[in-house]
């Protein structure tokens, strides 16, 4: 890399909306002295009443004095005319997402500033390469995505485009470090890392509520429980921004052509409304005020559990599998008071996955989360067979064995076979049909999908699949026994992926062609992500955790399912999974791993 350049102590932001007031506070805090610019006298008064009060916050929990305060606004000076930037070592521009507005903004910089000065974009949506070639000095231009909001969110991506000096890159790097940021390298294409991989699933979120596939509520909840996400798609989209999303995906479509970033209709039609989301107090949701985060009823907000029918009574629940998964779901529901026989093909499997219950149930007594009465108690409501003949007498029989449907269905013979009359048979299958299961028995309308996630313990999410043959009543009785053991139930309906796969996955996959196509690396991925998605772990890590012959099988049926180009495996995880580098379990996928 080339020597950064001298260190940049003055820095003009042009345009004071709120991303440009944040990125103002975090350079000021930093000892910088900043000009603000912004052609709205409203907007740069807005902007000092914002750092005044957003200082007066910090003085009051002891992160400033009233000395540092005075000193930290002593270096926020605003301007109305961009001349002001004359001395600046650094341009941040921030205006609207429009090339003509940039464009025009970039054009009078060249004219005002210093020839070394270097000229920065903070878009997240189009072209730097674009901006930098209508410039007299395109080496010094280069993109500074922050992210919103500025001050707290540590995520700063460093846009370089084929122009870009190496130096420029070299010296803006150095000052993200300097501001207490994780800067990320990364190339000229439409959202860059975190966006071009956020809107995407973002697009795939609203296009699965245009589809009335699943309700806003249970889309949000099922991301934030299944994955750890702080906030729900639909409800990020109000936060961001119907029409910025809308802009984002346009511009990314525009290069990709790739079908998942083709917007989808309903953000066009919410923008053209006006419904923008939080700013606008309507959007997906509807909000107290505008700019308010409040949620507020409407026509589409549920009415509570209202259940369609009397639900049937379940008292002992039937468990089939030996694994992990069949072994947590038999714990969460002995926990909740249910009499579980946890059947295996032989009696040791049985007897092998009671004594693993034995030992979460220990770990959660040594950590003081039940006494050891309830650990006894709950361990002896569990009878572990050496056959399915066992469950003659359960009132829910569920399953938990190979993701294979030929195993799954010859299951459901047996369970039809050994069950009595009114029993429900579910499975947990995470990407096959439900209806097939129902299908190999003789009463599919007591067939219905209970989508448990690892560790079921710990997992708050149940996802309820009812097929087009599932009964009414066992649809209620299934919602309501999810609550009964503690869980959050979502319902959707039998397609590949249900919701949490069927928008993480292809998340995935597009992570993976941008290491394929060498647009960024693992770790900046991985960063970017966690940094600027709030995601608890990156792409690579959950890929590598999950399993990669796990995750292609899914991208497999999800591809099947719904025939777009943009769901096909990325070939990088093809070679790997032939290669037999499966991730942590067999210490190498995308990353090695010691040997345990």
């Amino acid at each position: 890399m080339d020597a950064p350049l001298s260190r940049i102590s003055t820095v003009a932001v042009v345009g004071l909306g709120t991303m440009g007031t944040g990125i103002a506070e975090v350079l000021a805090r930093a000892g910088r002295e900043v000009i603000g610019i912004d052609i709205s006298e409203s907007a740069t008064a807005q902007a000092v009443a914002s750092l005044e009060a957003s200082t007066a916050r910090a003085v009051r929990r002891g992160h400033l004095t009233e000395q540092q305060r005075a000193e930290l606004h002593s270096r926020f000076r605003t301007f109305t005319d961009l001349q002001a930037a004359a001395d600046a070592d650094l341009v941040i521009e921030v205006a609207p997402e429009s090339y003509e507005i940039k464009q025009q903004i970039f054009r009078a910089l060249d004219g005002i500033v210093r020839p070394e000065t270097i000229l920065a974009t903070g878009t997240n949506a189009l072209s730097v390469t674009r901006l930098a070639a209508d410039s007299e000095r395109p080496e010094r231009v280069l993109g500074l995505h922050f992210f919103n909001p500025a001050p707290a969110m540590k995520l700063v991506e460093v846009v370089s485009s084929v122009l870009t000096a190496p130096a420029a890159v070299a010296t803006v790097t150095d000052l993200a470090i300097e501001l207490g940021k994780d800067p990320v390298a990364v190339g000229d294409r439409p959202g860059f890392v975190a966006d071009g991989l956020l809107f995407g699933y973002l697009n795939q979120a609203a296009a699965m509520y245009e589809a009335k596939y699943a309700s806003r509520e249970d889309i949000d909840a099922a991301m934030k429980l299944g994955c750890g996400l702080p906030m729900g798609p639909l409800a990020l989209l109000d936060l961001i921004g119907v029409d910025t999303a809308r802009t984002v995906l346009d511009a990314m479509y525009a290069e990709s052509h790739d079908r998942l970033h083709a917007p989808a209709p309903i953000l066009k039609q919410l923008s053209e409304a006006g419904l923008t989301g939080r700013k606008a107090g309507r959007g997906f949701y509807t909000y107290e005020a505008p700019g308010s985060a409040v949620v507020v009823r409407d026509a589409l907000t549920p009415l509570g559990d209202s259940l369609a029918g009397p639900a049937r009574e379940v008292r002992s629940v039937g468990v089939a599998g030996s694994g992990t998964m069949a072994s947590g779901i038999a714990e969460v529901f002995a926990k909740a008071g249910y009499d579980v026989v946890l059947a295996a093909r032989s009696e040791e499997k049985a007897e092998a996955a009671k004594a693993r219950i034995g030992k979460s149930l220990k770990r959660s007594v040594d950590k003081g989360r039940m006494t050891p009465e309830n650990a006894e108690a709950t361990l002896g409501r569990i009878s572990p067979a050496g056959s399915y003949d066992a469950f003659a007498d359960v009132d829910l029989a569920l399953e938990a064995v190979a993701e294979d449907l030929d195993v799954k269905r010859q299951l459901f013979a047996t369970f039809d076979k050994v069950c009595k009359p009114g029993a429900i048979l579910a499975t947990t299958t995470s990407s096959l049909p439900v209806v097939a299961c129902a299908r190999a028995t003789s009463r599919p309308q007591d067939v219905i999908g209970m989508h448990f996630f690892n560790p079921a313990p710990a997992m708050k999410l149940v996802e309820v699949v009812r097929t087009v043959l599932t009964s009414d009543d066992v649809h209620a009785t299934v919602r309501e026994l999810t609550q009964k053991i503690r869980k959050h139930p979502v319902d959707c309906g039998d397609r590949a992926g249900f919701i949490v796969n069927a928008l993480l996955f292809p998340y995935l996959n597009n992570a993976i062609k941008m290491v394929q196509e060498h647009y960024a690396s693992l770790d900046d991925i991985d960063a970017a992500m966690k940094l600027g998605g709030g995601y608890p772990m990156g792409p690579f890590e959950l890929l590598d955790v999950v399993g990669l012959d796990v995750s292609l099988a899914i991208e497999r049926v999800l591809h099947r399912e719904f025939r777009d180009p943009g769901l096909a495996p990325a070939p990088l995880l093809e070679h790997l999974v032939a290669a037999g580098c499966l991730g942590r379990k067999t210490g190498r996928g995308f990353r090695e791993y010691a040997k345990r």
